[in-house]
């Protein structure tokens, strides 16, 4: 490395006793430190220190580029810190880092968990719903929050959805002199609001979670009928095949259930949908299932929406399937891309027959009746029969 004019410091509540040699010489030789009151305050900075912006804006050190200059953040700055962040604008030769034990390890040495098996958040100015995933009985769980109020609206938000009884502990100023582990349950916890909080950690009891099995139940979602149902659903992702970083367009959203269940798994979606109501129950579902960094949604009809969209790795389209419509997903598509159409209707099944010709792939028509009341007895209902083309570019 030649001679990076940044040099990212973690800081714990030891302070400058808890630097290395090398973090007190480049903290001794920036001309700007940047950091959080806290941090700046830890490291005794007074006159160069600069407090960043809240939200973290990583322009603001960008503008001593060139400089001696340090950045502060707590324990590991690249585990939900401004690390990350720094370090995507920046050259490798650029910046240097010392980190220190994160919060997480704090927390996982305070209660004796496995950190390896245990879920680590940062919440901050994330929605609680991005726990939602996670959520499942036993799971262990440390989130990094705001303050004390954010731990007591944690803890209800908990309380809520049905994991009350999950102990809980509040947790503060880590490996320094004025550290704070309290227990508690989580629908017995109090706000602490003079309590400037950096973690939560709770052991997840009560209620069952969401399944981790593609075609979650109907009732999950917000919709008004136009939904992939549950068979069909579960039938779909198997033949999308989502990998983690992945990005899928879903095209004719209806409720964004294929979406929120192809980000379940890790990928990126782009839910595009034409009616409003429709986009507006996706927004919904999208923010129940805490999925809003990993969804966009694209309010117009299809082909003209998927104007300069990034390309898909997958494609769906549950319904609504025309020559034009696939001559644009296909012309806009990468080799390899994996594509899955619906059809309900007698002329989209022969679409679909047509293309499955030209194009190859798999084509399947699938039949499925539910049992239901005949006066005294039972019988079969059969749903619409839905044919199914599958085909990798």
């Amino acid at each position: 490395m030649a001679d990076p004019w940044l040099t990212i410091i973690g800081i714990g509540e030891d302070g400058l006793a808890g630097l290395s040699e090398a973090s007190r010489k480049a903290l001794a030789e920036a001309e700007t430190v940047f950091g959080g009151e806290r941090h700046l305050a830890l490291a005794g900075v007074t006159g160069r220190g600069r407090p960043w912006p809240v939200p973290f804006d990583a322009q603001s050190v960008l503008t001593c580029r060139g400089r001696p200059t340090a950045v502060l953040a707590s324990g590991d700055p690249f585990w939900h810190g401004v690390g990350g962040s720094l370090a995507e604008q920046l050259q490798a030769d650029e910046w240097v880092a010392h980190s220190a034990p994160s919060t997480f390890s704090f927390v996982a040495a305070r209660l004796g968990w496995r950190l390896e098996n245990v879920i680590c958040l940062g919440l901050h100015a994330a929605p609680f719903e991005r726990l939602v995933p996670h959520l499942a009985r036993g799971a262990q769980v440390i989130c990094l929050v705001r303050d004390g109020n954010a731990a007591g609206d944690l803890a209800k938000w908990l309380t809520d959805r049905g994991w009350g009884a999950s102990p809980l502990w509040a947790l503060a100023a880590l490996g320094g002199p004025h550290e704070i582990v309290r227990q508690h349950r989580a629908d017995s916890f109090v706000a602490l609001p003079n309590e400037r909080l950096i973690a939560v950690a709770f052991e997840a009891r009560g209620s069952q979670g969401i399944a981790r099995s593609s075609g979650l139940a109907d009732d999950l979602f917000a919709h008004d009928g136009q939904i992939t149902k549950r068979p069909m659903r579960a039938l779909a992702l198997s033949a999308l095949a989502p990998r983690p970083g992945e990005r899928l367009w879903d095209i004719g959203a209806g409720s964004g259930s294929i979406s929120i269940e192809w980000a379940l798994c890790g990928g990126t979606a782009i839910a595009i949908e034409a009616s409003e109501d429709r986009v507006a129950n996706i927004r919904s579902n999208i923010a129940a299932f805490g999925m809003s960094h990993r969804i966009t949604v694209v309010a117009g009809g299809a082909p003209d929406a998927l104007a300069g969209l990034e390309t898909p790795d997958a494609v769906f389209i549950g319904g609504g399937m025309d020559a034009a419509l696939f001559d644009a997903v296909w012309s806009r598509s990468a080799q390899g891309v994996r594509l899955v159409a619906h059809a309900v209707t007698l002329e989209t099944e022969a679409l679909l027959a047509g293309l499955q010709q030209r194009h190859g792939g798999d084509l399947m028509r699938v039949e499925i009746a539910h049992s239901g009341a005949l006066g005294r007895y039972r019988s079969w209902e059969a749903a619409r029969p839905v044919v199914q083309w599958s085909v990798s570019k």
